[in-house]
């Protein structure tokens, strides 16, 4: 243990917000001049119909459009997982849930978190002579070695989870809406009382009870358990986090508590445009991970009410988080336009169920699945679940205005940067993602052949590899029972957000348009009863089972996975 706690006070002393330029850019070693960088930023809950350059009828994308325009567009580019934790695990490992351990999100209350035996995407890079910096959500375990400073970041400035897991003094757009942090009698909030010191702190949970051993008092960002817990009571399982505070951390430190959503996407901005100005002055070559709050819930209110033309908040939540992508990728053209590459893409898709203020999905509305009185969106294995907007920028080596078609994942991050960094891949573990150069470098139009999505909580066990696309075929082994699926939220009935649309919607120009299912059921007539389209009969066969099986799933994951028949299934052809 002597080696964790000389980490834990080499980066307590030294990772100070105000420090972080002397201690992060102080060494450039012989990297200067020699290996790329990397500016990687990942879009909160945003749908693949929410770029403009995917979809015509999204008009709110101006510089997300032009970094299409100058660079390269993913089509069929899909998450790890359809739900934040899980795909953000795998983003920074190259390993699906099942591998790297983390099948579902953490909570205000997770004492744990990626486990500590994964070796991240920044550990790997700062090992090869790189600075790395993150800015955003982190939402992989706030406690002790599960922050980032211990995961492989020099410097992280961000929240520590979804910005809707705590309260805040300016709310937003949120269904249900929820209310301000509460306020006592006087001038200031009615909140516990935090400490800055909050790495030290430790939680034991016994017999329904959360007992804090620490000198100080605990902090409010940890406390979401039923019972009584450092002299207040807190309730379980609520949707809104009135006796939370969200804070906002800068390495070690709270530096704000609660965040002040209105003005986040600036901060973020400026912190980022700083990480870039400080290392690309250094000479030392860097990773940037840039995690938005956007288009997650709560939608910053300020700028949204001041809409003149009147669209809705969350058209102008995009056009905020738009601005800030922009604002990120100037930066890299004025510092370091010829040597950084620049990914951007999505966690997950829109969350069906906050109606109005969730994303567009595009053409890929599950029509089958919505029929039913389900989600197609995020937390499923659906198209609208896992595919995600997706740019590659990087002048003169990424051809400008192309459009791929190749199947790609967010797995396929990690091994693609540590190759282009010449480093090399953890070789005590197997990987789920593939190098993706020569697609980028436009050389390839070939991705997976086979690609995994596992459950993300919308029905059965979590990180389960439910869905499977094999080429240009999709089979779902659980879609949900039928009708009223036990997963939906009640947020989601047709009631609250209207009629599901089952019209299929057309494709913008120089966008390739998915062929339409073809003799897609309406409705099967029994819920256990498989419903397939018009597609090579070898899928719809048991055939397809054992050949996946054994072929495809035993070598993957290491270890051998049976499905038991297409039970409540259907498939999907693009």
């Amino acid at each position: 243990m002597g080696w964790l706690f000389l980490k834990v006070l080499f980066v307590g002393v030294t990772f100070l917000g105000c420090l972080y330029p002397l201690v992060d850019f102080c060494c450039s070693g012989d990297t200067r001049g020699q290996k790329p960088n990397f500016v990687i930023i990942l879009a909160d809950d945003m749908g693949w119909g929410d770029l403009g350059a995917n979809w015509a009828e999204t008009k709110d994308t101006a510089n997300l459009d032009e970094m299409a325009a100058e660079g390269m567009r993913f089509v069929d580019f899909h998450a790890a997982a359809s739900t934040c934790s899980p795909s953000r695990a795998s983003l920074l490992t190259g390993r699906l849930g099942l591998r790297n351990g983390v099948t579902h999100n953490f909570a205000v209350t997770s004492v744990g978190g990626l486990p500590l035996n994964e070796t991240t995407l920044a550990e790997v890079l700062r090992q090869a002579g790189y600075v790395t910096g993150m800015i955003g959500k982190w939402h992989l375990g706030h406690h002790g070695s599960y922050h980032p400073n211990f995961r492989g970041f020099d410097y992280y400035f961000g929240i520590p989870y979804s910005h809707d897991m705590g309260c805040t003094d300016t709310p937003g757009y949120n269904h249900p809406p929820c209310p301000a942090c509460p306020r006592g009698d006087g001038d200031g909030p009615s909140r516990p009382p935090f400490s800055q010191d909050a790495r030290w702190l430790r939680v034991h949970v016994a017999g329904g009870e959360v007992k804090c051993h620490t000198s100080r008092r605990c902090p409010p960002y940890q406390l979401r358990l039923g019972g009584h817990i450092c002299g207040h009571t807190w309730t379980h399982e609520r949707d809104c986090y009135t006796d939370v505070a969200l804070p906002l951390y800068e390495n070690l430190n709270i530096v704000e508590q609660p965040v002040n959503l209105s003005g986040l996407a600036q901060k973020y901005a400026e912190k980022a445009t700083q990480f870039i100005q400080h290392a690309s002055a250094s000479g030392r070559p860097f990773l940037l991970y840039v995690a938005l709050a956007h288009m997650h819930v709560p939608l910053s209110g300020t700028r949204l009410s001041a809409d003149r033309r009147g669209r809705r908040p969350y058209g102008a939540a995009l056009r905020e988080m738009d601005r800030l992508v922009g604002q990120i990728k100037d930066k890299v053209d004025r510092t370091a336009r010829e040597n950084t590459f620049l990914w951007f893409t999505g966690d997950n898709g829109p969350w069906a169920q906050k109606c109005e203020l969730a994303g567009s999905v595009g053409p890929f509305t599950g029509s089958w699945q919505t029929h039913q009185g389900g989600s197609a969106a995020k937390q499923t294995t659906w198209e609208g679940g896992h595919r995600v907007p997706a740019l590659a920028y990087w002048p003169g080596t990424v051809p400008i205005n192309v459009t791929s078609t190749a199947l790609l994942s967010v797995l396929d991050i990690f091994p693609t940067v540590v190759a282009l960094a010449g480093a090399s891949l953890p070789q005590d573990r197997h990987f789920d993602g593939l190098d993706a150069s020569s697609v980028l470098f436009g050389w390839s139009q070939t991705g997976h052949r086979v690609l995994f999505h596992p459950n993300s909580g919308a029905a059965g066990e979590y990180g389960a590899l439910q869905t499977v696309r094999l080429e240009q075929h999709k089979a779902f082994y659980v879609t949900g029972e039928s009708g009223a699926p036990t997963w939906i939220h009640p947020q989601a009935s047709r009631n609250e957000c209207g009629p599901p649309s089952l019209r299929e919607p057309s494709a913008p120009p120089s966008a390739p348009s998915p062929p339409p299912p073809q003799d897609r059921p309406s409705a099967p007539t029994n819920a256990k009863t498989r419903s397939l389209y018009s597609v090579p009969e070898f899928l719809a066969s048991s055939e397809l089972v054992r050949t996946l099986t054994r072929r495809t799933l035993t070598p993957l994951l290491g270890f051998k996975c049976q499905f038991g028949g297409m039970l409540n299934g259907s498939l999907e052809i693009f």
